[in-house]
């Protein structure tokens, strides 16, 4: 198990050890999408936003 720190509200979050490159997951303390940008050392970042296409 890896433990990473939410960059929204620093809770200590706990990752598989299976954890996969550019996995979006969200905390369970404050309810932000964070996506995995590194797997040594563990580093998330909040995902980025979908933007809407409007059909584009």
């Amino acid at each position: 198990m890896q433990t990473a720190s939410c960059p929204e509200c620093e809770a200590e979050i706990s990752f598989p050890d299976d954890v996969m490159l550019n996995e979006i997951t969200q905390c369970p303390d404050c309810g932000a999408e964070l996506e995995v940008v590194n797997l040594d050392p563990l580093e998330v970042e909040l995902a980025p936003e979908v933007e809407e296409d409007w059909g584009e």
